[in-house]
């Protein structure tokens, strides 16, 4: 079996083994991809597992985004996706293959960070990637019990809510703003990734990146500068809300005020939240807004153990050594990570470790979403001395909760 790169001539053949792997068919000819979620292929950074005769059996890309760590750092970081094997080719070692492969071509792009998001949450964690973000997938509020317990006109100092307005405009009349507002958000907010232009101008993706017909809410301040949006469909007796994007509190109070106003319908859903989010705690019944789908979304995959260490914001000082394990690499390395005033140095040392884990587990607490004392508990990771979870959970822990939304 070979594992080769593909060009750009490979697309119709790529999409049609990614397509048959997940038993499904192309919604439409490669060479008209406007739209599709496959539209934003970078076709020099997929593979193609290639059988003896020719015939292409399984199929893994990369994106090219930036991520935000903790401490509004943005790094460039390679997004894993399409990556199936022919139900014919199963546990042949194919799938192996491609990700050994791609993790090589990954460093030798001097790329240190990689995400995905799993279709299995069984498969990647051999490969060593963990969970690292969370979202609840459905927030669902009652119209008619969904009141807020602070008054609206209680909230005049609240900054964008009391003085700004909303816009009702239609997908196709606001992409410009759409990009404009989740570039804004998505430097703020740790466990995001970059939407790239051409995925806003292809229509690459989930709503409302995709074309797919949707109203948006556009917040305003009162200078009349675009500051949130969120984008939303109604069908039946229900609003569904694709994403809430803005980086202020008060104008995410007043879209969910606005939705929550809308007439003809008995409930709004609010998709893909973070796990903190307020809007529970400010109606006035609890019980109004009801989660459902709490599960892991972004997986993160460290391959240079140092420069990932280094490169995101720190809340706490301190020192503690990392032995850690990458099996499927079959590397091992043991490293002395210093803490001070935001900064980090990590250097490699023969010292007693206080922690010993395996990479999948330090990509879990990478960007401060899982704690290494719950690994700890959980017996993934093994904690030498008394005191060292706490250290590392004070050491781990972000300015806010990651939370990624972002599609791919």
């Amino acid at each position: 079996m070979e594992i080769r790169s593909t060009t750009d001539q490979d697309l119709g053949v790529f999409v049609d083994t990614v397509h048959a792997a997940f038993g499904r068919f192309p919604e439409t000819p490669a060479e008209d991809g406007g739209g599709l979620w496959w539209s934003a292929l970078e076709m020099d950074r997929a593979l193609l597992a290639v059988a003896p005769g020719g015939k292409p059996v399984g199929t893994a890309s990369a994106y090219s985004f930036e991520l935000t760590l903790p401490g509004e750092v943005v790094v460039p970081v390679a997004g894993i996706s399409c990556v199936g094997v022919l139900p014919s080719h199963r546990r042949r070692g194919v799938l192996t293959a491609m990700m050994r492969h791609q993790l090589a071509e990954l460093r030798e792009r001097g790329e240190f960070l990689s995400v995905l998001l799993a279709s299995e949450a069984g498969i990647y964690g051999r490969f060593g990637y963990g969970p690292a973000t969370y979202t609840t997938q459905r927030l669902t509020v009652s119209r008619r019990e969904g009141d807020f317990a602070v008054p609206r006109a209680a909230r005049g100092a609240a900054g964008a809510a009391a003085t700004g307005s909303v816009e009702v405009l239609r997908r196709s009349e606001c992409g410009e703003v759409l990009e404009e507002v989740y570039d804004r958000y998505r430097r703020a907010q740790p466990g995001a990734l970059s939407r790239p232009h051409r995925w806003w101008a292809l229509g690459a993706g989930q709503p409302p990146v995709a074309r797919a017909p949707r109203y948006v809410a556009v917040h305003r301040d009162a200078d009349g500068v675009a500051d949130g949006y969120a984008s939303y469909s109604v069908g039946d007796d229900t609003l569904s809300v694709d994403e809430t994007i803005t980086t202020d509190d008060a104008v995410a109070t007043a879209l969910a005020r606005f939705l929550l106003d809308h007439d003809l319908v008995t409930k709004v859903v609010f998709k893909h939240v973070a796990p903190e989010h307020p809007l529970r705690w400010q109606l006035s019944d609890f019980r109004a807004g009801q989660l459902s789908g709490d599960t892991d979304w972004l997986w993160v995959r460290l391959l240079d153990v140092p420069r990932a260490l280094t490169s995101r914001g720190w809340f706490a000082d301190g020192e503690l050594v990392l032995d850690v394990d990458d099996p499927f690499l079959g590397e091992h390395g043991r490293y002395l990570l210093t803490v001070r005033d935001g900064k980090a140095e990590c250097v490699v040392t023969e010292r007693e470790p206080d922690l010993s884990l395996d990479i999948r587990d330090l990509g879990a607490v990478y960007l401060g979403g899982t704690t290494p004392g719950t690994l700890v508990r959980a017996g993934h990771v093994l904690a030498h001395r008394p005191g060292a979870a706490a250290l590392a959970d004070a050491l781990f822990r972000g300015d806010r909760a990651p939370h990624c939304l972002h599609w791919f």
